[in-house]
């Protein structure tokens, strides 16, 4: 047995030790409030608005990496209540998972991490924030499925395989 669980390690360190490109999982959080406003911080270390988030810790669950990283960033403790998004940033090599996210308790303060937070409206939310990043928020109105996309860090990229399919009325109107 103990050949067996050898053999698996040394498949799963093999790409590792041929160099192979690695890439990293974040979450973040879509808190919304009763007047439909999303909350974003600005970043210290680079200025941009997104949703409040971070990357997850090798040996922490995701929704527990969430929650952390979320009491970390703003001070409030939050339910994940539903995967909103999975985002691929295709030059950087990060996959982000987006949660819509109800707030348990606490008030939304600054920290080191973040210099300014703001409830915005989903037009605000497309005005202020790059669209790579206003997309996972704006992901959250109106979709029952998850949605799946890519970017290259601020704009979104364009994919036959992941792009939803047109509705029946946006194809017939195509047609006309």
């Amino acid at each position: 047995m103990s050949k067996r669980i050898d053999q698996y390690a040394d498949m799963v360190q093999e790409p590792l030790r041929l160099g192979a490109p690695q890439h990293s999982v974040s979450v973040a959080a879509a808190i919304t409030n009763a007047l439909g406003e999303f909350l974003v911080i600005r970043r210290r270390d680079n200025g941009r608005w997104e949703p409040p988030g971070g990357v997850l810790e090798l040996n922490e669950g995701i929704h527990q990496g969430l929650i952390r990283e979320v009491r970390e960033e703003t001070g409030l403790l939050v339910e994940p209540l539903k995967l909103t998004g999975a985002y691929k940033n295709m030059s950087r090599g990060i996959v982000a998972l987006v949660f819509h996210c109800r707030v348990l308790s606490g008030v939304a303060s600054t920290s080191d991490e973040v210099s300014e937070l703001s409830w915005l409206t989903p037009a605000e939310v497309s005005a202020r924030l790059s669209p790579a990043y206003a997309v996972r928020l704006l992901d959250v109105v109106g979709q029952e499925m998850p949605a799946i996309r890519q970017h290259d860090g601020t704009n979104l990229l364009h994919d036959e395989l992941t792009s939803p399919c047109p509705s029946q009325k946006e194809r017939t109107d195509g047609a006309n």
